[in-house]
């Protein structure tokens, strides 16, 4: 477009010179050799322009002849460079749908129209051929040549690094990802491998460092950056607990200012001001990130904060954490666990019931069965809610890759990964129809339960020694269980069979001793006679 601008502006430029010469005619003599010419003055810039053109079309016709050869050669190595180009394109598009063929075919015909040392990415078309093929060998030394050229030097480096990984040489991946983050700091899988090499190491500091570093080159996201540095802070604080109390304080609340409801820096925190007798401040920490998100780890250090208080103090200070947060199956729990461990069982009951009802889980079932054992001691009931926590979904926890930790870790155990446990159901509900029966209904639960027995009832009668053969009485055979509850009576001492034979034909009903609900129980062999057999030949 700008060319055939110009090309307008110089005609327009032409015809304004020939009509400004028309317009002021006059004569032009030229005395050459004795003779006089003489013409018109706009006939001799004609032909001045004429020899002009004439002049350049001559020489682009000796230019042209001149460097013809080398016009050719250029032209046939253009398109023998397209070709390879093209080879190129197709192997590396064979490469990433996995044809291993086609793409050494296209790797071949490319090395024989583009040298190596000109296009660098034969060699990278070439290791992912090896990589389909299963030649980790071969694709390796094509990553070492990438990593010595400066234009591939980058890619080389992944390739090295991907391959060390995959061969569990941490260490050499190590190098690797350092290597990477040193020369390029802007590459977010160097950096991030960088980062879990050194926290894995319990490099802290260096590993801050290095985060810092990414934030400000802008790598990293803001918010990403200050949870993965609030994660290393409190990782450093729990590594200062022990031996500098007052530096895990200050690593957990600078963790507390960049995530504010984060539960591991909550903790490391109010443990460091425990020890240092900063109960008050201790317990404002918990009490705020209670009221942001209850936890149970939250829960149980606020309620022992102090070592020294009875059990009566912890029942009032978790209702003061039921009291933040209330009608919440976190604040349920704690509460109904204080009230147990106070033997206040008719709150403990309400509140673990209340709990159920709010999340019908495992922990909830468990408790109420704890309770039940501490107040009745009556194992029908305890195994009634023991088959509900089997029934119920798994309480939550620290889970990451597949993993349950009994306490927050700043790395997975599986893959390495910083900030990989999450507070949550280590197994989620099944997908699909429920059956039917299989749903964990409280209300049900209740209806269900077992009656409450009298305490008369729990322990049987001793038996006497005798010289002579005895038969246990039924009321102290514990092993057989009625579904239905009887009316308990008092334990009978056994007696010999010759002289009470009544036993063995009419046994007496036995009361509920919370048996499983399948078990048969014991035969007595003197009680219930094999039955003879008769052999029948026809």
């Amino acid at each position: 477009m700008t060319r055939l601008i110009i090309f307008a502006i110089l005609v327009l430029l032409l015809g304004y010179g020939f009509s400004w010469l028309a317009d002021r005619p006059g004569d032009l003599s030229l005395v050459w050799g004795g003779e006089l010419y003489q013409t018109k003055l706009i006939v001799a810039a004609a032909i001045l322009i004429t020899l002009i053109a004439a002049v350049m079309v001559v020489w682009w016709l000796i230019r042209l002849i001149w460097t013809s050869p080398h016009s050719v050669t250029r032209y046939f190595r253009a398109r023998k460079r397209d070709r390879g180009y093209q080879a190129l394109s197709t192997g590396l598009i064979a490469a990433g749908a996995g044809n291993s063929l086609l793409a050494r075919k296209m790797a071949a015909r490319t090395r024989g129209l583009i040298r190596a040392d000109q296009e660098p990415l034969i060699n990278l078309l070439e290791a992912q051929a090896a990589l389909i093929e299963g030649k980790h060998d071969e694709a390796r030394q094509k990553f070492e040549l990438m990593a010595n050229d400066p234009e591939t030097r980058e890619l080389g480096l992944r390739g090295l690094y991907l391959e060390a990984k995959r061969l569990g040489a941490h260490e050499a991946a190590r190098q690797y990802a350092e290597k990477a983050a040193e020369q390029a700091p802007y590459l977010p899988w160097a950096a991030q491998a960088t980062l879990e090499y050194r926290s894995k190491a319990g490099l802290w500091d260096d590993a801050i460092r290095l985060l810092d570093q990414q934030k400000a080159a802008r790598v990293i996201d803001k918010d990403a950056a200050n949870r993965q540095r609030a994660v290393l802070l409190t990782a450093r604080a729990n590594d200062r607990l022990e031996n500098d109390p007052a530096g895990a304080r200050d690593d957990g609340l600078a963790a507390l200012k960049l995530v504010a409801d984060f539960v591991p820096a909550a903790l490391v925190a109010a443990k460091a001001l425990f020890r240092e007798d900063k109960v008050r401040k201790a317990a404002s920490i918990l009490e705020q990130v209670w009221k942001a998100g209850p936890h149970p780890e939250i829960g149980k250090a606020y309620v022992r904060a102090r070592s020294g208080d009875s059990v009566a103090d912890r029942l009032k200070r978790a209702e003061r954490l039921e009291a933040i947060r209330p009608n919440n199956i976190e604040s349920l729990l704690i509460t109904a666990k204080a009230a147990l461990d106070a033997r206040d069982f008719a709150k403990a009951r309400s509140k673990a019931e209340a709990a159920a009802r709010i999340d019908a889980r495992e922990g909830a079932f468990l408790l109420l069965a704890d309770i039940e054992e501490a107040e009745t001691d009556d194992q029908g009931r305890v195994r009634h809610w023991m088959a509900q926590a089997l029934r119920a979904p798994r309480d939550p926890a620290w889970v990451a890759d597949g993993v349950v930790s009994e306490k927050w870790l700043p790395l997975s155990p599986v893959t390495g990964r910083l900030d990989a446990f999450e507070w949550k159901a280590p197994f989620g509900q099944l997908e699909g129809p429920v059956e039917e029966g299989t749903a964990v209904s409280v209300d049900a639960a209740l209806k269900t339960l077992p009656p409450m027995r009298e305490a008369a009832s729990v322990r049987p009668a001793p038996l006497p020694r005798s010289s002579s053969p005895t038969v246990a009485s039924p009321a102290a055979d514990t092993s057989v269980i009625e579904l239905e509850p009887t009316a308990p009576k008092p334990a009978k001492v056994a007696a010999p069979v010759a002289a009470r034979p009544e036993l063995a034909r009419e046994p007496e009903p036995k009361p509920f001793f919370g048996g499983a609900p399948d078990d048969p129980g014991v035969k007595n062999p003197q009680l219930e006679p094999e039955p003879k057999t008769r052999l029948k030949l026809f």
